[in-house]
């Protein structure tokens, strides 16, 4: 059973926001809440589909990890930001490595009880569509940036896609971003000394401070509009 206070986050999530009643009961009646700790996995790539998930409490990287132990990182996922739904519409195993970056907690859409669900109601696999349209439609915008965009700009998207929960927040409540610079660097394939660098721009303009693996935002409307048409370098 959720605690009441996750019920009352998932009720301001924008996905779980919009889903009709009848599905918010199915996944408050069949989610499992459970604690996931500090470098665990939630999945690994190419584990069977076991359901879907969304991020209580904490942060989940999304990304893989080689035999060479060499890590690529697609994203963090943080409250409320659900993930997993791939594997549930292509029925292939996970493309991805979920693994806990601190002591999490996570709410599971269990597998069994959600197929059968989908297949007595099919209507909803809409909503489906509609979270992987809006993660799809974050990859374009990164894909864009890359050709058009400099790292600065780049970078202050990123820490808005974050912010945003890559579109899984309907406001922004939290302006800490828990991320390390080497994790920055690594999502956007640049050195950390070219994230640091920037970072240091940023936080001379107040647009930011930086802590030990952490990045509080102090003027989003700054980031934003860093992101949009960058900004002078001194």
């Amino acid at each position: 059973m959720l605690e009441p206070l996750y019920i009352q986050h998932l009720k301001q999530n924008a996905w779980f926001s919009q889903l009709a009643e009848p599905f918010q009961h199915f996944i408050l009646e069949h989610g499992k809440q459970y604690t996931v700790e500090k470098n665990a996995a939630v999945f690994h790539a190419q584990d069977e589909f076991n359901g879907v998930y969304g991020v209580l409490e904490g942060s989940i990287s999304l990304g893989y990890i080689d035999v060479n132990g060499n890590e690529a990182i697609a994203a963090i996922a943080e409250p409320i930001m659900w993930f997993g739904e791939i594997s549930l519409i292509d029925r292939q195993p996970r493309s991805h490595d979920a693994i806990a970056l601190k002591k999490s907690v996570m709410l599971q859409i269990p597998a069994r009880p959600l197929h059968d669900f989908l297949q007595q109601n099919p209507y909803y696999w809409y909503y489906f569509a509609l979270l992987t349209s809006q993660k799809l439609r974050y990859v374009f915008l990164e894909h864009i940036a890359i050709q058009t965009q400099s790292i600065g700009q780049r970078l202050a998207q990123r820490l808005l896609f974050i912010l945003e929960g890559y579109g899984n927040r309907s406001t922004i409540q939290d302006f800490n971003i828990q991320i390390s610079q080497d994790q920055l660097a690594n999502m956007l394939t640049v050195s950390r000394q070219t994230i640091n660098h920037e970072l240091n721009q940023f936080e001379r303009q107040g647009v930011i401070q930086l802590g030990f693996k952490k990045i509080a935002v102090l003027d989003l409307e700054a980031l934003r509009k860093l992101a949009m048409v960058g900004y002078l370098k001194e």
